[in-house]
């Protein structure tokens, strides 16, 4: 035991100097202290528990502190000094790969050039934290480093319970966020939790330590506006079917700001809305806009003439989406795609802003007087729900893009949006881009936002990666098949990398297989240093989210979370490296359950086995539960399925005649 405490706890013997904040990173806003006498007593316990006694009576009052001005314990002092960043594998400490690896990914999500908000551990989503505090950080980092392949770490809401006996064939890390108890599962109790430092909102993959940067957003955001497109406008089987066309949205951080970058990858031209410039500079020094105004007119103006040209390009409007809409509607300017990337799953803590006010005086508001700002939310919400049923009218599609967009203008009072005006159940009047694209064209096939990361940090090792994925598929197999083809083909000119070297593109179960044992070949031959394998937690299988994921499911079982549970107790049974699973996701909490897992290419065979079961059944559970749902396509692939693998079986739905059904209870009214 004694020599396990020591090098755990030696960051907290001696109490580290306060690290300078750098000027220029963005610092995430009050998250409101609400609690009262006794709770407040209890949070200060609660962050206590990680420090020895004979520094409490110095830190309660700077915990205190942070408390009372930031709604939330983030223990400043112990955030290591300078910049964090996922330096190579190489670099770090540990008894063995997937300690280290996991410590790549970790310090990747904390990145200045990733995260958020990375003094507060806010990796994206506004809200999104791969832990609660650094000590939690600190105490994860030493665990990781001392991990042997017969132990696991547990992880439950940010904190580290320990460390446990296992064996090499079981999951190193385990990690659960806010997992709410049923009548416990609402904003309100988890913003307590929170405060209280028991709850930590993972996002997704901010959470599961498996982000990647922006890339992600981007690649599933341009499948989204190129699949959009060919529902919509194509007629003549031309490639180029988006040239010309107009793309609006908002949103160019707490989402990741992907979509002027997809926008341009898909050949359209991309206005997106953004009221903190700090987050427009963000982008347009890395190249992912090309312009920036906040002049109505000439925004409009540079999108005319590049649409004129026919010519793909990004363009950064500083100011409020919703003023944009209604100047486009005034204006009678046509818009041929719309939706939204703001964090609208965390609406009333900074991720929507207002109209009317500028992002400094939100920030300010969100301090002072929370509930009036709530109501400024609500009240904007509204207008940007009726400026798009405007332009709706006039032939705009307008989609949700997963972000609880429809939610939270239902929240706001517009019960309009529910398609039976009155609750949920039914869904709402505009589709998600699950329910109408992704569902439908991806999802139900099996694609996904497969995703990889050279833990060597070499750009070379990135290189052959992709070369090698780009011989695992067949472009001329689907029309998803030559999408991501084409996609890797141009992923290095597209300059995609944000942080680490990592990649994503959109695969089914099969081709999924086929990179991974090509991938842990090429590590075992030496061509190449270890892989870290993961997906976004958004995807076939991972997750239970109605607003979302689960958009075009049917059934009635879109409100159960079976299938995301199933699909992080398979993935832990069989061998993946990392498994998470969180509430929350991209819609905010109580509204889905997610899961993901991160798997780590050794080279050994013993991984090739944890591939061809894992991975296949990452996949394939999501379909069969898609298929069993009557989703058309997931029934054609699961019954192809089983006739592949024989000793491996899909159960699937007959379908009842729907017409005399509705006869049938028609009848029984008379």
């Amino acid at each position: 035991m004694d020599t396990i405490r020591l090098p755990l706890f030696a960051d907290f013997d001696e109490l580290p100097e306060t690290p300078p904040f750098e000027p220029g990173i963005r610092r995430a806003p009050d998250r409101g202290y609400t609690l009262n006498e006794a709770d407040t007593i209890l949070a200060l316990k609660n962050a206590l528990r990680y420090i020895p006694e004979k520094h409490h009576e110095r830190l309660a009052p700077e915990f205190l502190e942070e408390l009372r001005t930031r709604g939330r314990i983030y223990g400043y002092r112990f955030r290591p000094k300078g910049r964090i960043f996922g330096r190579p594998i190489d670099e770090y400490r540990g008894e063995c790969v997937e300690g280290k690896a996991f410590q790549v990914m970790i310090d990747n999500n904390l990145d200045f050039d990733v995260a958020l908000y990375p003094y507060e551990l806010v990796t994206y989503g506004e809200t999104g934290q791969v832990c609660q505090n650094w000590m939690q950080y600190r105490l994860i980092k030493r665990y990781l480093e001392i991990l042997t392949r017969d132990q696991t770490l547990v992880i439950e809401s940010g904190h580290p319970l320990g460390l446990f006996r296992s064996r090499p064939e079981a999951p190193r890390v385990i990690l659960t966020n806010a997992l709410m108890i049923g009548m416990f599962d609402t904003q309100e109790d988890w913003h307590r939790a929170m405060q209280l430092g028991v709850a930590n909102y993972g996002q997704m993959t901010a959470g599961g330590w498996m982000y990647i940067g922006p890339q992600g957003i981007v690649h599933g955001t341009y499948n989204t506006i190129l699949n959009a497109g060919r529902m919509k406008f194509d007629r003549t089987g031309d490639d180029n079917i988006l040239a010309g066309r107009l793309f609006v949205s908002s949103g160019l951080g707490g989402m990741s700001g992907a979509q002027p970058k997809a926008a341009e990858i898909a050949g359209i031209v991309g206005v997106v809305a953004e009221v903190d410039a700090s987050r427009i500079e963000t982008r347009r020094v890395q190249g992912w806009v090309k312009k920036v105004s906040g002049d109505l007119a000439e925004v409009f103006a540079m999108a005319r003439e590049s649409m004129d040209k026919k010519e793909p390009m990004s363009i950064a409007y500083h100011g409020n989406i919703v003023d944009l809409l209604e100047y486009a509607e005034r204006e009678n300017i046509r818009i041929d795609l719309l939706s939204d990337q703001t964090s609208c799953h965390a609406p009333y803590d900074g991720g929507y802003c207002p109209a009317g006010i500028t992002f400094a005086e939100r920030t300010q508001l969100l301090h002072e007087d929370p509930k009036r700002f709530r109501t400024l939310v609500d009240a904007t919400l509204r207008r940007h729900f009726d400026v798009i049923r405007k332009l709706v009218a006039k032939g705009t599609y307008f989609f949700d893009y997963g972000n609880s967009f429809m939610k939270a203008v239902y929240d706001a009072g517009a019960k309009e949006i529910a398609k039976n005006g009155r609750d949920t159940l039914d869904g709402f009047i505009f589709p998600s881009y699950v329910e109408d694209i992704m569902g439908p064209m991806l999802f139900d096939y099996g694609y996904g936002p497969f995703r990889w990361v050279c833990l060597s940090g070499r750009p070379e090792d990135l290189r052959k990666t992709d070369r090698a994925a780009m011989d695992a598929i067949d472009p001329d197999r689907r029309f998803q098949d030559r999408d991501n083809w084409v996609w890797i083909r141009d992923a290095e000119r597209n300059a995609l990398v944000v942080g680490t070297q990592a990649r994503i593109l959109y695969q089914d179960a099969e081709g999924r297989i086929r990179i991974a044992l090509a991938f842990n070949d090429m590590v075992r031959r030496g061509e190449i240093g270890p892989v870290m394998l993961g997906r976004d937690h958004h995807d076939v299988s991972g997750t239970d989210s109605p607003y979302r994921e689960t958009a075009n499911i049917r059934d009635g079982s879109n409100i159960m979370a079976d299938m995301a549970t199933q699909c992080f107790a398979g993935n832990a049974a069989r061998g993946m490296s990392l498994v998470a699973l969180h509430n929350g996701g991209g819609v905010g909490i109580g509204k889905s359950i997610n899961g993901g897992f991160g798997l780590v290419l050794d080279g050994s065979d013993r991984v090739d086995g944890i591939i061809r079961s894992a991975m296949s059944w990452d996949v394939m559970g999501g379909v069969a539960r898609r298929a069993w749902a009557r989703n058309e396509h997931a029934i054609d692939v699961s019954g192809e399925f089983n006739e592949k693998h024989l000793d491996q079986h899909i159960t699937l739905p007959h379908i009842a005649d729907e017409a005399m059904l509705r006869n049938l209870v028609a009848a029984s009214k008379r």
